[in-house]
């Protein structure tokens, strides 16, 4: 590879995303998000952005064509994060999902629990932002008030888990945040985008007694599932967005933790991009538009995610139309 010299600016970067084919999957990444999907009808997961160490999305062009978010960091992190915001693994990792079946009933540790088991990786705390969702679709997010280890597991054994389930239905533009520790689902005909910590570690509690095509259950992961269960969460709620500007440039904020921050742009008019002197990641939702920032200009279409650098130049949103979008900002 050709040495790249560090630059005092970063241009916005685009990613080839990475797609999944799964048991659940489905045909919306290509029929409404415009992934290159194939032939087939189980595609359910495309990675948009992602510096995991087993599935990097390479930049899709540029002078860093082809390199991973870790190259890219270890040769300019200040450019990237901003001075003082480092880190040797970019921390989030931008998925769209399409459950057309219902996904298994799992659990992510936290950082305090993930030591146990692989202390080179963050907790996996992730929000959901819904894009589609057939009528009456659900999603599983906690546990019932009142359900502890004692009686999860007794309903477990009993293959009635779900009645121990806070479950509710979604529609699109619906968002909840389910912070690592937390017992969860996504339920059938959901289509939506995931913000989540850059780890891949699941455990999964329960697969609704499904088999596999060779007539096999999936494996579980019981014991590890209960160490990281928090009993004491109890119900997560869908978020409520809070409005930071109305008119024709709406901003919601959706949500702000400990690891990211979600706020939501719907807009009739172009604007200028507010410059966080951090790394910005914009995800759209619908409506078109391009990006103009420095002498490039970069299409905003429905289905594209793109990183903003802390260094990058004054950017401009252009509006063909009305557009929404994620502005997702790591912590």
């Amino acid at each position: 590879m050709q040495e790249v010299q560090s630059t005092a600016t970063l241009l916005p970067l685009e990613f080839t995303p990475l797609l999944k084919r799964t048991r659940w999957g489905g045909e919306r990444l290509g029929t409404q998000l415009h992934k290159l999907i194939g032939i087939e009808a189980d595609y359910g997961e495309s990675w948009e952005l992602s510096d995991h160490p087993q599935a990097p999305t390479l930049i899709a062009g540029g002078e860093y064509a082809d390199w991973t978010l870790s190259q890219l960091i270890r040769k300019n992190p200040d450019a990237l994060y901003g001075a003082g915001n480092n880190y040797s693994t970019f921390p989030l990792l931008i998925k769209f999902i399409d459950a057309t079946d219902r996904l298994s009933l799992q659990v992510h540790p936290d950082e305090t629990r993930q030591k146990n088991f692989d202390a080179t990786r963050s907790g996996k705390s992730e929000a959901w932002v819904i894009l589609d969702a057939n009528e009456g679709s659900r999603i599983y997010a906690g546990l019932k008030p009142g359900i502890d280890e004692v009686r999860l597991r007794q309903h477990l054994e009993q293959g009635n888990v779900e009645e121990c389930l806070h479950s509710y239905p979604v529609k699109p533009g619906d968002c909840v945040f389910i912070p690592a520790g937390t017992l969860h689902a996504i339920g059938e005909g959901i289509l939506l985008v995931e913000v989540q910590q850059t780890s891949d570690i699941t455990f999964r509690l329960f697969d609704w007694d499904r088999l596999d095509h060779s007539g096999n259950p999936r494996p579980l992961h019981v014991a590890k599932a209960f160490e990281s269960i928090n009993f004491e969460r109890g119900p997560v709620e869908l978020l409520e967005p809070r409005m930071l500007s109305r008119g024709d440039h709406q901003i919601e904020q959706l949500l702000e933790s400990d690891y990211f921050c979600i706020r939501r742009h719907h807009s009739r008019l172009s604007f200028p991009l507010a410059s966080m002197n951090q790394a910005q990641i914009l995800i759209v939702l619908e409506g078109a538009g391009q990006l103009d920032c420095g002498a490039e200009t970069y299409e905003l279409l429905e289905g594209k995610t793109i990183l903003i650098p802390a260094a990058a130049s004054a950017c401009q949103i252009h509006v063909d139309g009305e557009i929404t979008f994620l502005e997702v900002i790591p912590a």
